[in-house]
């Protein structure tokens, strides 16, 4: 594959927007050089947002480039400082501990920020070493991607690379590095570490940076720091109903974890579903269940109150007027009906259904709870349900034999024939629009821990292999259905932590 830009970019394409604004922010230093390099995995996709050729691996310097050993001109290294609150506590002053950011370069889509996680120590370190271990840049990697192939919005991977050195955490692994993509990686905790330190004219600052160049529209309003948290509320309440939906849980919603822009940012002790339970927990670190999979709708709206309490000095005369607290206090309002707009269209496509009617928010509730007493699979599923008949002798024993009581299925699925009939659905119809919405391939935690066990044993092939077919999560894929298929027993003994 070709491409009409010069490659690697050249030093004017680097736009490095967010190194102006200032020592306050950054910590400009080079990356830590991970010893002895080798590819894991790369993503041409990725590779194809940035208008960069689908070889860009081939180029000499990418690798000592994506490991931390040298820069091309125009790249500005920085590590950025934010603060914010961990499982609800004030966490104070965080930062990049591991991540750098090598620059910002234009591109096709706009101008994107490339960053190195695991690129070694920074000034926001702490105690830790600034390193990844391999385990966890495998799963980063690979949910980045699968994530934007079900059209959810998140961050991308580049590529992922290994090395032998050793890293200490529950045990000794191996290190690794992950380039990851976005727009813009500032996080509710870049407001509420200026806000919180009293660094009010510094806060402004880093405002007017956000509205300028990812909030334009904001600009035009009378109040901009409100319209900035209506925006920001809204595309917060979007990505949580796609979440709920893809049985997604995130495991750590910190505030230093949750993107202004309003995309899946952090991928630690994250989980899809198995069997359908409201209250799993997939971060085994989460020894309260503060980010069990239902609850995580009601963080995402405690963290854009955290991130409201920042925004405070920037409202009206910034002294918090009532007055001034009751408008912020009515855009996080906007949080719910915007969660339960965008959860209803979800749910009414993922049940194929074309129209909407009072009653199908009780269609769906039944179903999930006859899922979460019969522990059905989530994925299985409702991908199974995309193949439901409403010819009257239908049995629809492909989703029916995923119930423990058939008789309760029945039942609701005598429902579901006559919602459907009503509205004059047409199966095959019905069935192919609901094959594109329900996927058939998540990155399952025993997916990415085989993919996992074999990278560690040298077979970094798996960690590919894998990924094409996460990038086509919709498709049949006959000959990987093994990948579709019910975790095996020991997939619930694998437990996922804070620790990477």
């Amino acid at each position: 594959m070709t491409t009409s830009r010069p490659f690697p970019p050249p030093a004017e394409a680097w736009c490095n927007r967010f190194a102006t604004l200032g020592l306050a922010f950054f910590t400009e230093l080079p990356a830590q050089a991970l010893p002895n390099p080798h590819w894991v995995a790369t993503s041409d996709a990725c590779a194809t947002l940035l208008g960069w050729p689908a070889d860009t691996w081939a180029t000499p310097d990418a690798l000592a480039v994506f490991s931390g050993h040298t820069t091309w001109p125009g790249m500005r290294p920085l590590a950025s400082v934010y603060s914010g609150h961990q499982f609800g506590q004030w966490a104070g002053r965080l930062g990049d501990g591991r991540a750098l950011l090598l620059g910002e370069v234009d591109t096709p889509h706009g101008p994107q920020e490339i960053q190195l996680k695991g690129a070694g120590r920074t000034p926001y370190s702490r105690m830790g070493d600034g390193r990844a271990v391999l385990r966890s840049s495998i799963r980063e990697f690979l949910c980045s991607e699968a994530m934007h192939a079900l059209g959810i919005p998140t961050t991308r991977a580049l590529c992922l690379i290994g090395s032998p050195e050793p890293v200490r955490r529950e045990r000794v692994e191996t290190a690794a590095v992950v380039a990851r993509v976005a727009p813009s990686f500032l996080r509710f905790g870049h407001f509420e570490h200026f806000a919180h330190s009293g660094q009010h004219a510094a806060l402004r600052q880093l405002f007017e940076f956000t509205l300028t160049h990812h909030f334009p529209a904001c600009r035009d309003s009378d109040a901009p720091a409100l319209a900035f948290l209506r925006e920001v509320t809204q595309r917060t309440a979007d990505l949580l109903a796609q979440w709920q939906a893809v049985g997604f849980c995130h495991g750590v919603m910190n505030t230093d974890n949750m993107s202004v822009l309003g995309l899946t940012l952090d991928y630690g002790p994250f989980g899809f579903l198995d069997a359908h339970d409201p209250e799993h927990i997939c971060n085994h670190s989460d020894t309260s269940g503060r980010y069990a999979y239902a609850h995580q709708p009601h963080i995402a709206w405690w963290n854009l109150y955290a991130l409201a309490q920042a925004l405070v000095p920037l409202v009206g005369s910034g002294e918090g007027e009532p007055a001034e607290v009751e408008r912020i206090r009515a855009e996080l309002d906007t949080f719910s009906p915007t969660f339960e707009a965008r959860t209803r269209a979800l749910w009414q496509a993922k049940l194929g259904l074309r129209t909407h009617q009072a009653e199908d928010r009780t269609l769906v509730r039944e179903l999930l709870t006859l899922m979460t007493q019969d522990r059905a699979d989530h994925t299985i599923t409702l991908r199974r349900l995309g193949e439901f008949s409403t010819a009257p002798d239908a049995r629809n024993d492909r989703v029916r034999d995923l119930f423990l009581r058939p008789e309760a299925f029945d039942a609701w699925a005598q429902r579901y024939a006559a919602r459907l009939c009503a509205e004059g659905s047409v199966d095959a119809e019905r069935q192919a629009r609901m094959a594109g919405v329900n996927p058939k391939y998540v990155l399952r935690n025993h997916l990415a821990e085989e993919a996992i066990v074999a990278a560690e044993a040298g077979d970094v092939s798996a960690v590919q292999r894998l990924l094409k077919v996460l990038q086509r999560p919709f498709d049949e894929q006959p000959e990987h259905d093994a990948l579709a298929g019910f975790p095996p027993d020991w997939a619930g003994q694998l437990q996922v932590s804070c620790s990477s």
